[in-house]
């Protein structure tokens, strides 16, 4: 609206200028062509029509056209003066229209508004100030508003709340282009197997996958194809192991080499390990080697026996040691389970040390603490650790959810 206002202002200077200016030019004229009478001449500060104004600019010209006779030095009759005019006037030049070559000047060239320009009150209240852009935060919620990445990337379901506690990726997500940079790597996780639901966790949990090339990600799949990977296992593997494309192909070659030589494994076996636990290729190795150190020297399993516990439950590769070793304490030399039948049923160790304790003790109360299978009555590690508390007391323990309710309580 104020730069309407301009324009308007500024043609209205200009057209009263022009009519200013005509009458001038067209009494100049008139003095200087003798044959223009009073007449032709308009007055100051009165409004003529463009007809008018055209009638009077070829008046003035032909008044200012000397006759034949003048040229040669005779003087003819009026009647040969009048058609000398009249023939004069077929040859009358039209002048251009001041007017008209006013209004048609370029917007182009009307010079920009200065910062100092003083506007009206309605003007101002008319100007919408852009908020300005954080020069310095320490949440990513401040930069949403101007930032189409970050939009979008909220309505993906990305938590920003979680991704800005990661080293330096909101910095990352600040300089991305999502039609540049982001929507290829989004199509690409799609392509690889990633559901739509499951982008907004993903990125959440690495958003640095966005800052990846994207043919290095294409070659890292292709490898893991190469390795007889299905599509739905490589799909499998990247959800659950955020960070696994992030891993060039050396560094995956070598781990898959660590588990198949340190474990003794197949081809096969390694690559069923893996998928089950892909977190395997993305953490860190020394975990995994303290664990099978614990397992052979202070736990006193074979290497094959560690062989096949790592196999059936991966999750003791990377489980904590001190509770590894407070498990089998009290599986071992409490409730008396050897060796083999821990190697036979190893998910024991993936439960809660209190679980066993209380169902151990329960049955040892009520006389039904067998776990060897030559015996009567046994139970099996499997049952004691899986089963629903209600499944437990009616078909292990031959007793009733009350009972053992009131069993824990004298503990």
């Amino acid at each position: 609206m104020a730069l309407w206002a301009r324009h308007v202002s500024r043609w209205r200077c200009l057209l009263g200028t022009a009519r200013a200016e005509l009458p001038r030019r067209l009494r100049s004229g008139a003095r200087a062509c003798p044959g223009l009478g009073p007449a032709a001449v308009l007055p100051a500060g009165q409004d003529a029509a463009p007809g008018t104004l055209q009638a009077c600019r070829r008046l003035a010209v032909a008044s200012c056209s000397p006759p034949d006779s003048a040229k040669t030095g005779s003087f003819s009759s009026p009647q040969s003066n009048l058609r000398s005019v009249q023939q004069g006037q077929a040859k009358v030049e039209t002048l251009p229209d001041l007017d008209a070559k006013i209004l048609e000047e370029d917007w182009d060239d009307i010079p920009p508004s200065s910062a100092l320009e003083v506007i009206s009150e309605e003007e101002a209240v008319q100007i919408i100030a852009e908020p300005l852009v954080p020069l310095q935060s320490s949440t990513l919620r401040d930069y949403v508003d101007h930032s189409e990445t970050l939009e979008k990337l909220v309505h993906l379901g990305v938590d920003l709340s979680q991704v800005e506690k990661r080293h330096k990726a909101g910095q990352l997500l600040l300089t991305l282009d999502f039609e540049k940079d982001v929507k290829k790597i989004l199509l690409f996780l799609k392509d690889v197997g990633v559901e739509d639901n499951q982008l907004g966790p993903f990125l959440t949990k690495n958003p640095y996958i966005l800052g990846e090339d994207l043919e290095a990600l294409e070659t890292r799949v292709a490898y893991l194809k190469s390795k007889k990977f299905g599509k739905s296992e490589i799909a499998q593997m990247v959800s659950r192991a955020p960070y696994l494309l992030l891993f060039s192909v050396e560094r995956l070659d070598n781990r898959l080499g660590f588990f198949k030589n340190e474990l003794g494994l197949s081809v096969k076996q390694t690559k069923d390990l893996v998928i089950r636990l892909p977190r395997l290729l993305t953490g860190k190795l020394e975990p995994v080697k303290e664990n099978l150190q614990v397992c052979q020297i202070e736990l006193g399993f074979q290497r094959n026996q560690i062989q096949q516990i790592a196999y059936k439950t991966p999750k003791i590769l990377t489980a904590s040691k001190k509770r590894l070793k407070q498990t089998f304490d009290y599986l071992h030399n409490i409730m008396g389970i050897p060796h083999h039948m821990l190697t036979r049923f190893p998910q024991v160790f993936n439960s809660k040390l209190l679980r066993i304790r209380e169902r151990h003790m329960f049955l040892a109360f009520l006389g039904r603490a067998q776990y060897d299978p030559a015996q009567p009555s046994y139970i099996s590690l499997d049952q004691l650790v899986s089963l629903p508390d209600e499944v437990f007391c009616t078909e292990i323990a031959k007793a009733s959810m009350q009972d053992f309710e009131n069993f824990l309580k004298t503990l």
